[in-house]
């Protein structure tokens, strides 16, 4: 019976040692679909940094300037810094956001599809993954979102561990707390 009891506790701790932290946006189960068709589960960066924002692909105004600022923050890093980062952008218009519609806002924007990710889920995933961001959009009579604008900067486990609003050229203070979290890559 002890033997039992042994073996019970210590496949317990081994499954709660696998646990993502309890503020971390990995919790949630959702699959995503990036711009290559591609599923990817939302903790498919773990370990590295990730640049995570919300976008809608129609949008002419805020969500261009959001992927130019994850542009212009990758772009102030060393080569090996920028292997190790990852940028995943959620549409939170999957009704018009197919996969077809993100590979070519992907091809119109330049982005690197090793470590890029324009991608969508279903609906419910979507609220989830804002909620969970505190990003908040909501749709509007003609089709257009009104939405919130923020770059933000997960660590490994998932974990939000720097946020701007700043879409204007880099925020410095994110870019330091992004290189902090790569100095083992240098």
């Amino acid at each position: 019976m002890k033997r039992r009891l042994c073996l019970a506790a210590a496949l317990l701790c081994s499954s709660l040692a696998w646990a993502w932290p309890s503020d971390s946006v990995y919790q949630l189960k959702a699959i995503l679909t990036d711009q290559q068709g591609q599923s990817l589960a939302l903790d498919a960066a773990q370990g590295h940094p990730v640049l995570v924002s919300m976008f809608y692909t129609s949008c002419e105004f805020v969500c261009p300037m959001l992927v130019e600022a994850a542009r212009a923050t990758e772009a102030s890093l060393s080569e090996a810094e920028r292997r190790e980062l990852r940028v995943i952008f959620v549409s939170f218009d999957p009704a018009r956001d197919s996969v077809a519609v993100l590979a070519a806002k992907a091809r119109e924007r330049g982005v690197d599809g090793t470590r890029w990710h324009l991608a969508r889920t279903d609906p419910a995933s979507v609220r989830k993954i804002a909620a969970l961001l505190k990003f908040q959009y909501r749709a509007l009579p003609n089709g257009d979102f009104n939405h919130s604008g923020e770059l933000i900067l997960l660590d490994g486990e998932g974990r939000v561990a720097a946020r701007t609003s700043m879409l204007a050229g880099v925020d410095e203070r994110l870019l330091a707390r992004l290189k902090t979290m790569l100095k083992p890559a240098q």
